[in-house]
This record gives structure tokens, C-alpha cells and sequence, in this order.
């Protein structure tokens, strides 16, 4: 039985890079019509689509499922090749990561700040929602993936960075006009709070659990940047839950204030990662581990 050919799922993977088989075809140095013949073959091959063409075109399952096997690949080859060959290679490395918006904000680029000034290498930053992170490994379309699940999906190895605490914080100014009397539930209900995104529902479980506030309760502004929330934070515009470690001068210049100092939400999180890794990839994953374990509490 002939396997999978990989000049097939390249055309795939260039196809969807690109947004066009035109561009695919540019940037492959061959013809349109062989680009759109590869892609043909590996869907005669599947028995079904690999790629959904409307525009821009993107990947079925399965497709997402073979470019995320390919860019694995290659990431491997491009450590394997030069090695075996003693000729360092002319392209960097490309290696796509997993965060949530908390830890770019906070901890993620010092960790790799001195790896990407040394070596060859291409950070692609894919930032989504804590729980969603892991699929995207899952998936292929990334190396690593920073997650609050605790449990590695196979062939992957899940390392404790540390833990996250959320201060429920706001301006001396905003504290005035929404807890004059202190944060309870009449309070809460006319004061607005911030969300990150629609799958966000970190705020309202959180004054569900303290103040007994059911959801849809409370008024939220939605936007997508953890610097947003420090932002409105600052401006008297909501009070809002904020890393610890996002604020820790706000704090103690007074600028915001911690308004429920008896309640705070902790999230313990993890670095999902390939087993076996090597070279960069191993460089990498150490490095996030190492600083994460010195910055955040265990």
C-alpha cells in the first residue's frame, strides 16, 4: 500500500499559508495546475476533502489533521537534517506555541527572550483561551501549549509551571461611585466588569462562587487583550480580575485597588509539550519551564 506523499500535503500546507492556490503555486515554484494535481491525489488518496475552497480556502478535519503531522515533520527534519549532513541550515526554525493572553502578558516572552535572540528560530504565538490551547496541540498546529488541564493527550507530557492568582481589582475613583457601602451583590449587579471573549466566563464564576451573582447578572464589557484590562482597570471604566503579577506596581502605587481582598482566583497551569523532543525544541520547552517555576508561586 503506498503511504502518504508528502510533496501532496505541502501544496495543502501552502495552499492555506498562502490563501490562494496562485500564491501556493509562487511560492512552490511550479504551476497552478500542478499545485491543484498534488492536492487532487491527496484527496483521492483520503477519500475525501482536505481543504474547504472558499476564500480564503482552509483545511476539513482531516486536512488540519495533515498539517499538523507535515509541520511536526518538518520541524523534526529541520533538526535531524543538519545534524546528520554537518551543514547548518540556511532557514530558521519555525516552531508555533500555544498561550493564553494572561501569560504572553505577563511571564511568556522574558522566558524566551534570550533563545530568540540566539538562535535561529521563528516564534509563531497563537494566543487563545486556556481550555482551547490544548486543541490546537491536539491537532498538530502547534509544538507546545500553555494549559489549566493537568492530564498530557498522547504522545505529549504535561509539566506543572506554577500558579496564576486573579485580584478582583479597581480605582480608588471607581471604588467611590459603585462601593461607597463596600462589594456585595447590589453592588456588583450596577457595576461594570470586563470579559476577555465570549468562552470568558472566568468573572462571573468567580462572583457566582463569592456572592452568590447568577450568570448573566452583572454587565460586561468584551475585549480581547489582557493590557485592555489593565487599561479600563486604570481609567475608573470596570473593575476587573488581573494576574497578581500583571499589577503588582498598580498595587502598590495605589492606582488600583485590591476591592475584595478576602476572595481571589487561582489557576494552576501547565506546559503541554511532544515527548522525546531535542535540539531547539527541547531548548525551548526548557526554558519556558524553568522561568515559569522561578516566577510564579508553586
Amino acid at each position: 500500500m503506498r503511504g502518504l506523499d508528502y510533496k501532496w500535503i505541502e501544496a495543502l500546507d501552502c495552499i492555506v499559508q498562502q490563501g490562494s492556490f496562485e500564491r501556493a503555486a509562487d511560492e512552490l515554484c511550479i504551476s497552478q495546475s500542478a499545485v491543484s494535481q498534488r492536492l487532487k491525489q491527496l484527496e483521492k488518496f483520503l477519500a475525501q476533502p482536505a481543504l474547504v475552497r472558499e476564500h480564503p480556502p482552509r483545511p476539513t478535519p482531516v486536512g488540519k489533521k495533515l498539517l499538523g503531522l507535515y509541520r511536526r515533520v518538518r520541524i523534526l527534519e529541520s533538526e535531524l537534517v543538519p545534524e546528520l549532513t554537518n551543514e547548518a541550515s540556511s532557514k530558521p526554525l519555525r516552531v508555533s506555541l500555544a498561550t493564553n493572553a494572561d501569560s504572553l502578558a505577563t511571564w511568556l516572552l522574558p522566558s524566551l527572550t534570550q533563545l530568540m535572540r540566539e538562535a535561529r528560530v521563528e516564534i509563531n504565538l497563537t494566543v487563545d483561551d486556556e481550555v482551547r490551547t490544548l486543541e490546537r496541540l491536539r491537532r498538530g498546529e502547534v509544538a507546545g501549549a500553555i494549559s489549566l488541564e493537568e492530564q498530557p493527550i498522547a504522545g505529549c507530557e504535561a509539566d506543572y509551571l506554577g500558579r496564576v492568582d486573579y485580584l478582583c481589582v479597581a480605582s480608588p475613583d471607581f471604588c467611590q461611585r459603585y462601593f461607597p457601602q463596600g462589594v456585595n451583590r447590589d453592588s456588583l449587579q450596577r457595576a461594570p466588569a470586563v470579559a476577555f471573549d465570549q468562552h470568558d466566563d472566568m468573572h462571573e464564576r468567580f462572583v457566582h462562587q463569592h456572592f452568590n451573582l447568577a450568570k448573566g447578572s452583572i454587565i460586561k464589557h468584551t475585549v480581547r487583550s489582557s493590557e485592555a484590562f489593565v487599561k479600563l482597570a486604570l481609567s475608573g471604566v470596570a473593575y476587573c480580575l488581573i494576574p497578581r503579577l500583571q499589577i503588582e506596581q498598580e498595587l502598590e502605587l495605589g492606582t488600583l485597588v485590591n476591592i475584595t481582598p478576602d476572595f481571589f482566583l487561582s489557576h494552576r497551569i501547565y506546559w503541554h509539550h511532544w515527548q522525546l523532543e531535542s535540539g531547539l525544541l527541547k531548548s525551548i520547552s526548557q526554558a519556558i519551564i524553568e522561568h515559569a517555576r522561578a516566577i510564579l508561586p508553586s
